[in-house]
């Protein structure tokens, strides 16, 4: 059976033979299977660039969901600072508000307190009156124990601690000097012995005084054993003691004059001599023939009081110097414009307050009569509770005068209005 085709440009049918046809056919094939490789192989690609794209955009994507995170995060905390910061604002301007109103309630409620604390104050003093005199009664019986417990104390101390340098002393000389004081023991006992009341009569100094000048004599030196500067901070160099320490068991009236030849030649104001035993009529210090003589228990308290007088001396003397001068000056400045001055700046403000005084003393009389009326029951009250404690303790109670039967008459006796005793209180000097 013959096949036919036509032709696209002319429309002629051309006739054709089955060998032509399966020629045809297979070319035809042939062509398709090339068309379709190379369709395949152009899809392939597109898909490829396809997919290529997908992962481009979706890495876009990614990249602009990260930047619009990061825009809205930093947009988000600028909006937070804004709003915080008028939050701020707002909450300053309520509280500077708030402040201004519980200024005003504060001070009316200051002066109401004032008002109730004036009527406290009264039963309070009354109160811390009683207490007072307990507690000063106890500190003085404990002041008085304290003190004998401590001069014991500081006795058997002392004692002890002379005894444990001297046989400190004594050790160490034997060990260096062991053949000499063989030779001369008792020589040698008496003279250690000395030096030991020096060294500890210096370190009691210094103790006692750390701004003087403690100077030991030197051995072989004409003088006595210590040398006391005297100073004052304020006053500067105030004069100097001479110290002598004895420690024998029989008094020597001859060592009274070597001291005083030994104050002379210091030229000290005061001279101290301490020693174990002491003239017949002393028993703790005394002076003795313009020397001071005294015990070692009572040489530091006898060094204070001297000092203080020449503290005081110098003091007194150097006031003295500029008397003078400084009555000149004051003299001066009474008569001087400027002192003028400041006694008008000085009385201004007293008339000014006199004509504030007058106009609250107007307005207030009105108040002083409810004021009366509260303070005679405060005054009621405290002499009742007086009377109760009249009862308990008994005659032991301090007497009060105006709470006391004798100061009540005085008080009928003397009583004025309660408005006029305000005004003394309140008055102020007239200029």
């Amino acid at each position: 059976m013959a096949e036919t085709i036509v032709c696209p440009k002319c429309r002629f049918e051309i006739e054709v033979t089955e060998v032509l046809a399966t020629q045809l056919r297979a070319k035809l094939e042939q062509e398709f299977a090339e068309t379709l490789r190379s369709r395949e192989s152009e899809y392939a690609a597109r898909e490829t660039k396809l997919t290529e794209q997908k992962n481009q955009l979706t890495r876009e994507k990614a990249a602009i969901a990260e930047e619009v995170a990061a825009r809205l995060a930093k947009e988000r905390e600028q909006l937070c600072k804004e709003l915080t910061q008028k939050a701020k604002e707002d909450v300053a301007v309520d509280l500077k508000s708030t402040q201004s109103e519980l200024t005003d309630v504060r001070g009316k409620l200051k002066l109401a307190q004032d008002q109730e604390l004036a009527l406290r104050k009264q039963k309070r003093e009354l109160e811390d009156e009683k207490a007072a005199l307990a507690l000063e009664v106890v500190r003085q019986v404990d002041a008085q124990l304290t003190q004998a417990r401590d001069a014991v104390r500081k006795e058997v101390t002392e004692e002890r601690q002379l005894k444990e340098k001297e046989k400190d002393l004594q050790i160490a000389g034997m060990l260096k000097q062991i053949e000499e004081l063989k030779q001369k023991a008792e020589q040698g006992s008496q003279q250690l012995q000395g030096e030991v009341l020096e060294i500890d009569l210096e370190e009691s100094l210094r103790r006692a005084f750390p701004l003087d000048e403690v100077v030991p004599v030197a051995k072989g030196v004409f003088g006595g054993d210590v040398n006391q500067r005297v100073r004052d901070p304020s006053v500067g160099d105030c004069g100097s003691i001479l110290w002598e320490s004895k420690r024998t068991k029989h008094w020597n009236q001859d060592w009274i004059a070597k001291l005083k030849d030994d104050q002379r030649a210091a030229k000290a104001q005061f001279a101290i001599l301490v020693s174990d035993q002491l003239p017949p009529d002393i028993t703790s210090f005394a002076q003795h023939s313009g020397i001071w003589v005294t015990n070692r228990a009572c040489a530091m308290g006898l060094a204070a009081a001297l000092r203080a007088g020449l503290i005081q001396l110098a003091a007194a003397r150097r006031a003295q110097e500029g008397q003078q001068g400084k009555m000149e000056v004051l003299y001066n400045y009474l008569s001087s414009e400027h002192f003028k001055h400041r006694m008008e700046g000085i009385i201004e403000p007293f008339m000014s307050l006199r004509e504030q005084l007058e106009s609250e003393k107007r307005s207030a009389h009105t108040a002083w009569a409810k004021r009366e009326k509260q303070l005679d029951r405060a005054l009621a009250s405290t002499c009742g509770l007086y009377g109760d404690l009249g009862g308990i303790i008994g005659q032991s109670l301090p007497a009060i005068e105006h709470l006391s039967a004798e100061g009540k008459a005085t008080a009928a006796v003397d009583a004025s209005p309660t408005s006029k005793r305000i005004e003394r209180v309140v008055q102020l000097p007239t200029f």
